[in-house]
């Protein structure tokens, strides 16, 4: 059976028994028992109690309660006491550590509305989240949470921020036609899912999926699954303990042996000795020093904007190997920006453009500053569509580096943007402005702005534009086409679709989320400490490869792959080809882990950063989840053992070096503390 995104809706109401008219109360009851209620599902948590008790399971922990109960019959009662403090202090530490961590499904859960709209019955009405079941006609509306997930069968210039779930804060705009491919979910746009929040426009859509069935339910039952590796100095140890625990039980039970039998002292007495022996041996302090090194550590890290979570993530910061780098946010500024425009068939930074001398670049500015719905404040604050807030910063930056340019045509109408048309359009008193995808407004030019002339577009002209447009899509570059023409006389005469023809092709505009400034260095810096950096996103592949490739991360030889093509790769293919696999591009949360997880097979240490819902089952499965303070959502931070307070791959890089000064000072530590060296542990320390 196809997947909902490849059927047409009609198939769709079949296959869930349902209607535009919606489910009868019937079906309600019937569907409800089928499919269960519209609810995050979670293993009943652990008490803290258990989880205390759980904290002694540990064998250095075992070795040390022997060794307190054996003082304790020898008489050293304060040996005694040092151990039963110092394993409880690390026992409450754990629990507290492990309770925090039970909050992300938790978080999970928050991000839903407490109410849906869907028609039953034939009527509209409003009933509690919970109550929404599979074959539900749900409608929505700009503000509203998407419920459940579900294919769309209306969409009237419908847009759906889906950045929880994908990663990617541009909305995706939403149609009702199936797609004939496999595709993953970010490029699934006939479907709705789960926690999208809608942006614009109004759609209808029957529910598909409900509670754990849904995608952020998935995401639910791989943070469930996920759990936690031990750190290399925690399997060190616990190598150390067994060995210590054998050599010590064989030096105890020889030193018996040659007192009762060689000496021929009294059973007790030898016993007391070996007894000593064991006390004398056991390193009790051992756990002490490297909590209060970690401890330390935490501390320091903060002033490097790095909130640890657990103490044991900064000594997996020191032993990292490979960071695999979310793009949005992180390795880039998150924020779309205008890198250069395409007049008079010539391109130009906007630092090069001069409105003054260029008509058509004033054209542009003026398309620019009115074909937009977004908004940016004073304060440097913006709402709206991130491609449109470019627009108008582009034309800030003009304004402030021009001030005498000012634009005083104001906007009366728009034909809003749709994802079939792909073109938005508004008028002033005298002109019609449109901007959308260069192809299709082509379609609709007759001629082309040079200088101060209109002159009839040529086929030339045509491919000229269109070979622009191709080389700054290679450059991952997303590009905006405007165009205008005159308005007519006519005082009453509103625009509609029929006036987006015989348009005269002003330019393009190519926008991009660009690296940040400090990503190249830091990638070099990783590099050179033998870190292999590998980038994961949400984006296309063409733009993650150009950004890639500009910062160090994409090299000569390098792969960049799609999550489709990553589905379709064995673990053996997949194992072939990792270490050359430096971008992976519109992948879903199961590839994220797939990735972890293949690294962690090869013996790696693997740092995980991201900030969205679908980041949190890989932020778990990693040896150390980094989630952004800043950006990030609850769940990323809950699932996260590090946070950022400056959502930056350099400040990742330099939290790692500090890392291994960490892990460093713990190994002397351990050393001078077994050869009994105590002023340089208190200097380490």
């Amino acid at each position: 059976m196809k997947p909902y995104y490849q059927q047409d809706t009609q198939t769709v109401f079949q296959e869930l028994h349902s209607s535009p008219k919606g489910l009868t109360p019937a079906q309600v009851v019937q569907n409800q028992e089928t499919y269960g209620l519209n609810e995050l599902v979670q293993e009943k948590p652990a008490s803290p109690l258990m989880i205390f008790f759980g904290q002694f399971k540990d064998l250095l922990v075992i070795v040390l309660i022997i060794a307190a109960i054996i003082s304790a019959f020898s008489g050293e009662l304060i040996s005694t006491l040092v151990i039963l403090v110092v394993i409880t202090l690390n026992a409450i530490l754990g629990t507290v550590q492990e309770v925090q961590a039970q909050k992300s499904l938790e978080s999970l859960k928050s991000l839903s509305s407490p109410h849906v709209k869907v028609i039953r019955d034939g009527r509209l009405t409003e009933i509690e989240s919970s109550q929404l079941t599979v074959g539900d006609i749900v409608y929505v509306e700009a503000g509203d949470v998407i419920e459940g997930d579900g294919r769309l069968f209306e969409a009237a210039s419908l847009q759906v921020n889906e950045s929880a779930l994908t990663g990617e804060p541009v909305p995706v705009e939403k149609t009702t036609a199936p797609i004939d491919k496999e595709v993953q979910i970010n490029d699934q746009t006939d479907m709705v899912f789960s926690s999208g929040l809608v942006t614009n426009g109004t759609g209808k859509y029957i529910c598909t999926a409900v509670g754990m069935d849904t995608q952020i339910g998935r995401i639910a039952g791989m943070i469930s699954e996920a759990r936690d590796r031990k750190t290399p100095l925690q399997k060190s140890l616990e190598d150390f303990s067994k060995k210590l625990t054998i050599y010590i039980g064989l030096l105890c039970v020889l030193l018996l042996i040659l007192h009762v039998f060689v000496n021929h002292e009294p059973f007790l007495q030898a016993l007391m000795v070996a007894v000593a022996l064991a006390v004398a041996a056991i390193p009790e302090a051992l756990n002490s020093i490297v909590t209060i090194v970690l401890s330390i550590a935490t501390q320091k890290m903060v002033k490097n904007h790095a909130i640890m979570k657990k103490l044991d993530a900064v000594e997996s910061l020191g032993c990292i190997s490979v960071i695999c780098s979310d793009k949005t946010g992180t390795l880039t500024q998150n924020k779309m920006t205008v890198m250069e425009v395409f007049t008079d068939m010539t391109p130009y930074t906007v630092e090069l453009m001069d409105a003054r001398t260029s008509y058509p670049q004033q054209i542009l500015l003026k398309a620019a500053k009115l074909n937009t719905n977004a908004v940016v404040n004073a304060d440097g604050s913006s709402i709206g569509d991130p491609t449109e807030i470019a627009l108008i910063d582009m034309f800030n930056q003009y304004q402030k580096a021009h001030p005498d340019f000012v634009i005083k045509a104001e906007r009366v109408e728009e034909v809003p943007f749709d994802s079939e048309r792909k073109l938005m359009s508004v008028s002033s008193r005298h002109h019609i402005y449109t901007k959308g995808a260069p192809d299709e407004l082509l379609k609709r030019c007759t001629s082309v702005l040079m200088g101060k002339e209109k002159r009839p577009i040529m086929e030339a002209d045509r491919d000229l534009i269109l070979t622009q447009n191709e080389q700054y899509a290679s450059q991952g570059l997303r590009v905006l086409g405007f165009a205008y023409k005159d308005l007519p006389e006519e005082a009453d005469h509103r625009i509609g679709l029929a006036d987006e023809q015989d348009l005269c092709f002003v330019g393009l505009v190519a926008e991009q989320d660009p690296p940040r400034e400090e990503s190249a260095a830091a990638v070099h810096t990783a590099r050179k400490a033998g870190i292999k950096p590998v980038m994961i996103t949400g984006d296309h592949v063409v733009t993650a490869r150009a950004i890639a490739k500009k910062i160090g991360i994409y090299q000569d030889g390098d792969l960049a792959i799609e999550g489709n093509d990553l589905a379709h790769m064995s673990d053996g293919e997949l194992a072939d080809k990792l270490d050359k696999i430096s971008v992976y591009a519109r992948v879903a949360p199961e590839h994220k882990i797939r990735i972890v997880k293949a690294w962690q097979e090869k013996g790696d240490i693997v740092a995980m950063t991201g900030d969205g819902v679908n980041d949190a089952p890989a932020l778990k499965a990693a040896d150390i989840g980094i989630a952004m303070g800043i950006t990030g959502t609850e769940v990323s931070k809950d699932a996260a053992k590090m946070i950022l307070t400056d959502d930056n791959f350099a400040t990742i890089v330099k939290a790692i070096e500090s890392g291994r000064n960490v892990y460093n000072n713990i190994k002397n530590a351990i050393i001078y503390l077994l050869s009994g060296n105590l002023s340089a542990i208190i200097a380490v320390v």
